[in-house]
């Protein structure tokens, strides 16, 4: 069984500790677990968060999921709207414990409706901190999402020499605001001033692609939420403009990048259900902390180097997983 061991100022038991282990086995028949994504069925990150959650957690609750979709439904009325539905959803289901993903479900739902209610909540994809929503609260904690800025950055200036310039290129929505901001604040302690360019189209984020190339490197955020996004079309005009190193955080990217230190959505839906467990059990969330994901995957793009004349050191490539594309 796991032990609590309570410090008087907030009793937080660090689960850090405890994830190599095998969780407990308590009884959980009858169980009812609800699952509130931010996003939609099809959306890489979503679709690898609710893999890692599923894997760990189906054995111990029964699972319903419920999609705000909210990458393609972007307005504040819709975001509302999908957590009134999420809310309802609640309320006649009455699930014994809700986990939700990436930052909406926690500003729209669980903030708005749940701040220190009797119901459980787990949270994860926050992006960098969850600060913002005063969390935690007494019956919320969770899993915030932390991308290796610093890694990445220290990679480039060790490939490309000294750089000054990077363009950041994303789609044009709140979590892709805020990575920028978070990349900008962490390049300019590596002197390096980031310019953000996000895009609501495919023809705006060729534009800006293609302007990045003035930069000394490209930083390639999330397409999620350009909705007339055409792979092909975008990897065959990459092709004939690509001049400059291009970096990613985001692996469904990769296709489009030359290099990504990507994070590994199917972490942020195993650590969540290994918090959950633990609730299941009778561990009080207010006595988990939040946490960092802590992995990350290399990747390369060997065609799009070639087009733009880029080689990797081999000791990289021998590291990284290739994109392969035709």
């Amino acid at each position: 069984m796991l032990r609590i061991v309570a410090s008087p100022a907030r009793r937080l038991v660090l689960l850090s500790l405890c994830w190599l282990l095998p969780m407990p086995a308590a009884a959980q028949h009858g169980m009812k677990c609800l699952y509130v994504s931010s996003y939609h069925r099809g959306y890489a990150w979503s679709d690898g968060v609710e893999q890692g959650l599923r894997q760990l957690l189906s054995p111990h609750c029964d699972i319903r999921q419920f999609d705000m979709d909210t990458k393609r439904h972007k307005s504040v009325q819709a975001k509302r709207e999908a957590a009134l539905k999420a809310k309802s959803l609640i309320e006649q289901w009455q699930p014994d414990i809700v986990i939700t993903a990436d930052d909406n479900a926690v500003r729209y739902l669980l903030q708005t409706y749940y701040r220190d209610a009797a119901l459980p909540f787990v949270f994860c994809g926050v992006n960098w901190t969850a600060q913002e929503y005063s969390l935690p609260y007494r019956n919320a904690t969770g899993i915030i999402e932390v991308a290796p800025i610093r890694p990445l950055l220290r990679q480039v200036k060790s490939l490309l020499g000294e750089v000054k310039t990077a363009v950041y290129i994303g789609a044009d929505t709140l979590t892709e605001q805020k990575n920028h901001d978070r990349f900008a604040r962490m390049a300019q302690k590596e002197g390096i001033v980031v310019e953000r360019a996000l895009a609501a189209t495919r023809s705006d984020w060729l534009a800006a692609y293609a302007r990045a190339q003035q930069a000394d490197f490209v930083i390639i955020g999330s397409n999620a939420g350009i909705e007339d996004w055409d792979s092909q079309a975008v990897r065959r005009h990459l092709e004939t403009v690509t001049r400059k190193l291009s970096v990613t955080n985001h692996d469904w990217m990769m296709p489009y990048t030359m290099l990504g230190f990507t994070k590994i959505a199917r972490e942020q839906g195993e650590l969540a259900a290994r918090v959950a467990i633990s609730i299941l059990d009778g561990v009080a969330p207010v006595n988990i902390a939040i946490v960092p994901n802590r992995k990350w995957d290399l990747w390369s793009n060997l065609k799009l180097m070639q087009v733009a004349g880029i080689r990797l050191p081999e000791r990289l490539l021998r590291k990284s997983k290739q994109i392969h594309q035709p």
